[in-house]
């Protein structure tokens, strides 16, 4: 730097109309001043007596350092001021001292004894910035002096000086590593602080220097999980981010455990099956071996970590609910990861520099967990605000998120995009549309057809995107797709992107017996033009010569000898390289080699299929909300998650000892002070632990160390300070009391039956009722519901659940229906079919007497041999659901072949895909040997095919079973008029119409037949038609409402014509394949 921008600019000369200026010296503007003068004011303002001076010159000079101007001449002038008396000068000394103390070490040297009785000061405020001036002096001689300084500050009274200490360790192991040894048991001794000013700031320094040493952690995780709510924001991210390591290597995947027991559960589904072939006597003994598996239980202090993270996802700093994202997603069992979406959808209101980050760990947590962030589709909308990487980041979820209920939504979204100016954006949307084909494949059909009409864009970019894009999809079926081919061939004359025109060729050579005629035409243009392409046009240009010279070599022979000769002389090498290779190969010649001889499975080998998948799903591997995350790269420092132990480490390692003077001392204050409330809790405690405790899975030592910790956590707390105290016997008895009102609704909520599971169940109601856990502070209350269940007698369990019964219920109240349920049979199939077309009947009772029967028919839910005697089938019956009219009315028959009554027969804790619901059928309460029952219950299949996967349990077992839609279930009829129709139809043109073309066999030429088959396969209603062999039928899905429009076409001669319009276009599509499949049979 020059002297005389460096005097104008600290002298503050040129200084801007709002901020002031700091040279008064006349000559402190001018281009000739001398460099020495620099400051000079300053300076002498420094050497006076005067504290008032001193003050004024020592802010101007924190201001200049503020402004980015360099004040490092002043330092000889400063740090003469370190031993001044006058407190605030000297705290701005120490400002100063800590920006320039590296830079000018010698001097610094000379003032250490200065900071060392700084060290000694009676302000915190100079002790501490003491301290932090020593440690910023980076001089290996003074490491000695710098160890006893952190030393004495880890022991002093205030906590800021502690938490400065804390800050300097890091700085010392940076410039001696041997020391690590001692800063250890300094970060020992701090660990074990109580203030939440300290315990950032020490986990920061665990961090730097000894990641490693886990044990250090073990007896502070449960006092930095109850701190944590109260740490600063920075302090928070930092000892989350230790803790998610911490809780892998301590703690037992809850997620692993859940699909152990799925895998039991089907074990237990054959062993039933070989054991009634073998026996009654095995069966017994198979009986006997089930309860004893042991189930999953959360540890105590993994609940404890989950709990306390929960509210901070409430917090205003985006890092803090982006650490507590990451902890829920590595740690947390699946039923309740998904509390985290909605905090992170919150923040993708912020800048833009948040979103991006945010917006990076969405996309990873996405491919995992799509369900998590289905509800928040919305969210990920693009706005035309957005800058392009967020705009392909949001781009990128959806494309996760997109499945067979969302697609038409995100097709239609899709398709607003392509029109943006922002070509990179654009280029990308067609990218998505193409990975929704790949991973949709109901929708590839639509996905091909909307890409080739955009063949036909103005806009060459959209136009050579689409035709890579189409070159991927055309891959998985070329057969069907010849069409398509020929229609690129056509654009080679107008495409100059280099990319799109080598995709064409590429097509074209690989299925070139697709399009015999126009392949050898194209190669012909391409010759033409070969000098002036591009490189990997050229090469795609060879290798359409050598397929075309293999397959057709009369009419490309010469053509092919053209290529490879211009080729030959090409100033490429690469190119010249690929002409020698390839006519050496497809060339005979008497020197050819053996290669020669298998050219045609060279070059024509079937290829495989391309994998269009997202960037993002390998990158779960880094922590999220990490810098190696973000890069996709492994940043310096950064620290591998470890991987969940096999088995769970001793919890006993976490408990904390507490004397037993401090034991005396609180029992003597409890006494005397909260004497009643202690004294009716203690007897309470008791038996609940006792109760919840699992005898097989917990030992007694377990418990008993527990409840130690609990203990002696409150003691030694309450023994550090007077107000510690009051917060901690507050604490207590929120807690305490919150164990009485737990204990009560668990009381009350027996009674209806819903809670009882047996052991295979533990886990999977634990995590699913963690919601509900969460507003008590007991950790025993998870599997209370269980134990108060067994013991409950039956006669006891029935009774409350009949007086509950009020006036104001009776909408929600339905009635048992054990009996079995028959559809009135009012009007016969033949003359329903012929009344259909009538429109004169009230539209309120033509649903009821003319539903047609399901072709389904009655379907196995449960195997008598798996339902050991029990047997259970299900209908779709086509009635309105009275509960729900959005619901899918499913009849559950059941019999029981077994010698004993089966009692309490009900729907357990269901566990079903986002936007599935169900509504239970009443319990039934004895099922005798030989008797039947039917019980009806809805589900809201939300439009899809997916199966609706629940729990049937009894008194003493519980099955897994699913029931799975076909689509023409999913709808109910709709009447209405031949111009109604029509009008509806003319709305869901394009994307939203599909047709397919079927031959009629001669048993389905009849008007009864048709029609009885088409609304045997789907729950549609005919509208009337103006011609003979034209067939009309509508209806509306039950859930969304769409329209779905079918047409029949049934031509005297040729092929018949089959037309769906609808917005769903996946439904339209299975709805297509099962009618031509009903109507071909």
């Amino acid at each position: 730097m020059s002297a005389a921008p460096a005097y104008s600019e600290d002298k503050g000369g040129s200084a801007g109309p709002g901020e002031p200026e700091y040279g008064h010296d006349p000559a402190s503007g001018g281009i000739f001043s001398s460099d020495y003068k620099r400051h000079d004011d300053l300076k002498e303002m420094l050497d006076t007596n005067k504290d008032s001076l001193k003050l004024e010159a020592m802010k101007r000079i924190v201001a200049m350092i503020a402004r980015g101007k360099n004040a490092s001449d002043l330092f000889p002038a400063v740090v003469k001021n370190v031993a001044c008396k006058n407190i605030e000068v000297k705290k701005l000394v120490y400002v100063y001292l800590v920006r320039y103390a590296e830079e000018q070490q010698d001097l610094a040297l000379l003032s250490i004894s200065t900071f060392q009785r700084g060290l000694k000061d009676p302000n915190q405020l100079i002790r501490a910035s003491a301290l932090r001036v020593l440690s910023s002096i980076r001089v290996p001689i003074i490491v000695p002096i710098m160890m006893l300084a952190i030393k004495e500050a880890a022991s002093d009274m205030s906590p800021y000086v502690r938490k400065t200490a804390a800050h300097a360790i890091p700085k010392l192991y940076s410039l001696d590593s041997d020391q690590k040894d001692q800063l250890i048991e300094v970060i020992e001794k701090l660990l074990a602080d109580k203030t939440t000013l300290v315990a950032g700031s020490v986990v920061m320094a665990f961090e730097e220097v000894c990641p490693e040493r886990i044990d250090l952690i073990h007896k502070n995780y449960r006092k930095l999980c109850n701190l944590l709510i109260d740490v600063e924001e920075w302090g928070q991210v930092v000892i989350i981010s230790m803790l998610t390591r911490y809780a892998r290597t301590q703690f037992l995947s809850p997620t692993q455990n859940e699909s152990l027991l799925e895998e039991n559960a089907e074990k237990a589904f054959y062993g039933s099956e070989e054991d009634e072939a073998k026996g009654a006597g095995s069966e017994e003994t198979a009986a006997a071996s089930l309860p004893a598996r042991k189930p999953y239980i959360m540890d105590p202090d993994h609940r404890l970590l989950l709990r306390n993270t929960k509210p901070l996802l409430q917090s205003r700093s985006a890092a803090v609910v982006m650490a507590v994202a990451q902890l829920y997603f590595h740690l947390a069992p699946k039923a309740e990861v998904g509390v985290i979406a909605k905090a992170l959808v919150r923040l993708l209101r912020s800048h833009s520099e948040v979103q991006y980050v945010v917006l990076q760990n969405v996309a990873t947590m996405s491919i995992k967990r799509r369900g998590m962030f289905e509800p928040y589709l919305k969210s990920f909308y693009i706005r035309s605000t957005d800058p392009t990487q967020i705009k392909i980041l949001k781009l990128e979820v959806l494309t996760n998120l997109a499945n067979e209920t969302n697609i038409p939504t995100v097709l239609r979204e899709f398709q607003t995009y392509i029109r943006s100016m922002d070509k990179d954006f654009v280029a990308a949307t067609i990218q998505a549309i193409g990975r929704c084909a790949t991973n949709i494949g109901r929708v590839r059909d639509t996905c091909l057809n909307g890409l080739v009409q955009l063949l036909s864009n103005r806009d060459e970019l959209v136009v050579a995107e689409s035709v890579v894009v189409i070159k991927k999809l055309l891959q998985m079926q070329p057969a069907q797709h010849g069409e398509i081919i020929k229609h690129l061939a056509k654009l080679t004359d107008n495409i100059q992107v280099p990319m799109a025109r080598a995709s064409i060729l590429w097509l074209i050579g690989e299925y070139c017996e697709h399009v015999p005629r126009i392949a050898p035409d194209v190669l012909r243009k391409m010759a033409k033009s070969f000098t002036a392409e591009e490189d990997i046009v050229k090469l795609q240009v060879i290798n359409l010569a050598a397929k075309l010279y293999l397959t057709n070599s009369k009419q490309t022979k010469l053509l092919t000898q053209y290529v490879l000769s211009l080729a030959k002389y090409d100033q490429n090498y690469d190119i010249r390289d690929r002409a020698r290779f390839t006519r050496q190969l497809i060339v005979p010649s008497e020197q050819g080699g053996a290669l020669s001889r298998h050219a045609k499975k060279l070059f024509l080998a079937p290829k495989p299929a391309p994998v269009l998948e997202s960037s993002f799903k390998d990158r779960d591997h880094f922590q999220l909300g990490s810098l190696s995350h973000l890069l996709n790269a492994k940043a310096t420092g950064y620290q591998e998650l470890p991987d969940w132990p096999e088995e769970a480490p001793d919890p006993s390692v976490r408990n904390v000892e507490v004397p037993e003077w401090t034991k005396c001392s609180n029992r003597e204050k409890r006494k005397e002070k909260e004497k009643p409330f202690y004294s009716d809790s203690e007897g309470e405690s008791g038996p609940t632990e006792s109760a919840d405790s699992d005898p097989e899975s917990e030992s007694e030592s377990d418990s008993k160390s527990s409840s130690e910790s609990g203990s002696g956590e409150s003691s030694s707390e309450s023994d550090n300070e007077d107000q510690d105290e009051d917060e901690e016997k507050g604490r207590g008895s929120e807690s305490e009391q919150s164990e009485e009102d737990g204990k009560r609704k668990t009381k009350k909520k027996v009674p209806e039956g819903k809670e009882a599971s047996s052991s295979d169940e533990d886990s999977d109601s634990s995590s699913s009722t963690s919601e509900s856990e969460m507003t008590s502070e007991s950790e025993e209350e998870q599997l209370e519901p269980a134990s108060w269940r067994r013991k409950t007698p039956p006669s006891s369990k029935r009774a409350p659940a009949t007086k509950e019964i009020s006036l104001l219920d009776l909408e929600d109240f339905t009635p048992p229906s054990v009996q079995p349920v028959s559809p009135p049979a009012i009007v016969s199939t033949s003359l329903a079919a012929d009344l259909e077309g009538l429109t004169l009947t009230d539209s309120t009772l033509v649903p009821s007497l003319l539903s047609p029967v399901s072709r389904v028919g009655r379907q196995e839910l449960l195997h008598r041999v798996a339902g050991e005697g029990l047997v259970v089938d299900y209908t779709f019956s086509r009635q309105p659901f009275s509960g729900d009219p959005h619901m899918v009315s499913v009849h559950i028959h059941f019999s029981n072949s077994s010698d004993t009554p089966i009692k309490g027969l009900h729907v357990g804790t269901p566990k079903l895909p986002a936007g599935i619901s169900i509504q239970e059928f009443p319990e039934i309460e004895s099922l005798a040997p030989g008797e039947s029952a039917t019980a009806i219950m809805g589900i809201n299949f939300c439009d899809s095919t997916q199966a609706a996967n629940f729990q049937l349990c009894t008194q003493t077992r519980q099955f897994y079973v699913s029931i799975q839609p076909p689509v023409g279930e999913l709808m109910a009829p709709v009447f209405m008029s031949e111009n109604e129709f029509k009008k509806e139809q003319g709305k869901l043109m394009g994307m939203n119409e599909i047709t397919e073309k079927l031959m009629l066999p001669d048993t389905c030429r009849s008007d009864h037949t048709v029609v009885q088959k088409v609304t045997a396969t789907a729950n549609l209603g005919r509208v009337p038609c103006g011609t003979s062999d034209e067939y009309r039928f509508a209806g509306r899905t039950l859930t969304s409402g769409s329209l779905i429009l079918l047409t029949l076409d049934a031509r005297p001669a040729g092929a018949a014509q089959l037309t769906v319009n609808s917005e769903k276009m996946v439904i339209g599509t299975m709805l297509v394949k099962d009618v031509i499949q009903a109507l071909t049979q």
